[in-house]
């Protein structure tokens, strides 16, 4: 029954996901929230991991998870389940998109599923960054850490102003983790 539920909730949050693996991710945490498999801070190491592996983010994590809770067969079941809908989409589209290409509601639908995208994405930011940034504390701003703020401004400016590759990013980011927080 564990390999027919992974596949039917990563089955769901493939078919009503939009924008890729890290709009995802909202959906993915209420989904394993909800069934009780790990904790946010869990749920934050699995979207650190997902991100420095090969592979789309949504993938990774429905592999990471299937694969926790019900070994290899469970991670099949998962991966194939969050997979099978954009494959599924992506054919059919290709069957209607010359029929649809001028079509001002298609376009239209896509005006709202762009910016909506994108807020997906920011609280998928919000939500990471608050088990990244900040202690379990309730009060904000006593519960700030400093070095996972510096590492995340560093980053910022490394990547947006000093176009630094993510590899590099990633590698010094994790020296000064080893160093600074041991």
């Amino acid at each position: 029954m564990i390999y027919l539920t992974l596949f039917l909730s990563f089955f769901r949050i493939g078919i009503f996901s939009f924008g890729g693996g890290l709009a995802m991710l909202p959906l993915i945490f209420q989904t394993v929230a909800q069934f009780g498999y790990m904790s946010q801070e869990e749920f934050t190491n699995l979207v650190a991991l997902s991100q420095v592996t090969p592979g789309p983010v949504a993938v990774n994590a429905a592999t990471y998870i299937g694969f926790d809770f019900a070994g290899l067969p469970g991670a099949v079941c998962a991966t194939f389940g969050v997979a099978l809908p954009s494959f599924l989409l992506i054919i059919t589209a290709m069957k209607f998109l010359d029929k649809f290409n001028e079509n001002k509601g298609i376009e239209a639908a896509f005006t709202g599923i762009r910016p909506a995208t994108v807020g997906l994405i920011a609280a998928a930011a919000v939500f990471v960054g608050q088990s990244a940034l900040l202690d379990d504390t309730v009060k904000l701003l006593e519960g700030i850490q400093l070095i996972p703020c510096l590492v995340f401004l560093a980053t910022v400016i490394l990547a947006a102003k000093f176009k630094m590759s993510p590899v590099k990013i990633i590698i010094i980011m994790a020296a000064v983790g080893v160093i600074f927080c041991s």
